[in-house]
This record gives structure tokens, sequence and C-alpha cells, in this order.
């Protein structure tokens, strides 16, 4: 997507924190519409619990330097890599972003590794952008009563695939 740029965020810096938290916030909102399930624990997380975090970050900026999305993942050397979190401001939704911002990921940082996430079972633009960069869904489970999470994992070696956002 040729409007806007990725580049690593600093959640130590307050701006950058402070849109993170928005912009998680307005899509997991969308995603709690999504699966009929509105405790999801990202809305409820503070600021200061999202930046104590042991999360890597990268963002996608337009060029005003607004954030249109993020993804941020835990890493430990050698084994799965778990992405914690994909997220798309709503103003940005079917643009790319999510696609551009995994793509980045998956050819960088993560180039050959294994790569796990989950996501709530009804999301199915969600859903279907795992499944079309590579990912396996696995079995579905509930952490908690009403809501049904899938996981998905995607194998080392397997090549990033193009693609728009469902």
């Amino acid at each position: 997507m040729a409007s806007l740029q990725t580049r690593p965020l600093d959640l130590a810096d307050e701006a950058t924190a402070t849109a993170v938290y928005r912009v998680g916030r307005a899509a997991y909102a969308v995603e709690a519409e999504l699966i009929g399930f509105d405790g999801i624990p990202a809305l409820r997380e503070s600021l200061a619990d999202l930046r104590t975090r042991p999360l890597n970050w990268l963002g996608a900026l337009s060029a005003d330097g607004g954030l249109a999305g993020f993804v941020a993942w835990e890493e430990a050397p050698g084994s799965a890599v778990g992405v914690d979190r994909l997220c798309v401001d709503p103003a940005w939704f079917r643009r790319g972003v999510a696609s551009l911002l995994l793509g980045r990921l998956l050819t960088g940082v993560l180039s050959g590794r294994r790569v796990t996430v989950t996501t709530g079972a009804a999301n199915a633009p969600a859903v279907a952008l795992y499944e079309r960069h590579g990912f396996v869904r696995g079995a579905d489970f509930s952490p908690v009563p009403g809501l049904r999470m899938a996981s998905f994992s995607r194998p080392a070696a397997l090549p990033v695939q193009a693609g728009r956002d469902a």
C-alpha cells in the first residue's frame, strides 16, 4: 500500500502509546460486535497495562503520520512467535492495512519462524486474512463462556501471499 509506511513503534513515547491505545480500542469494539462478545480483554486494558506488555510493535502510518494500524507480537528465541494483536483503525478498514502489516511481519523479523495467532472464531474478516496468509486453522476453544476463539499457526518456511483485507 503506497500511501502507508511501516515502522517499529515505541510505546515509551506518550503520543505513540496513546495512538496505539485509541486504535486498539476502536478495532476491538468492532470485533466485539462481530463476535457478539464484549468481554475481550483488550477492551478492559488500561493504557498503563498496554505499555507494560512485553511486546514488539510495528505500525502502519499514513503520510500525515496518523496510525492506521499496528501488529504486536511476543518473541521467544528458537520457538514459535505469538501474534498478540493486529488492529486497524476502523477508518482504514478494507484498504489492505492488515495485509500490509502481516506481510511485513512475516517477511521481516519473523521470516522463517513459526507464527501462531488467535482471533474470535466469528470474526470472518480476520479468519480470512490469516488463511490468505498461509495460516492453518487449528482447534477452536472457549477461554470463557460465550467466547469461541479460533487458533491458527503458520509453518516456518511458508512464502508470504500478497492480498487485500477481507
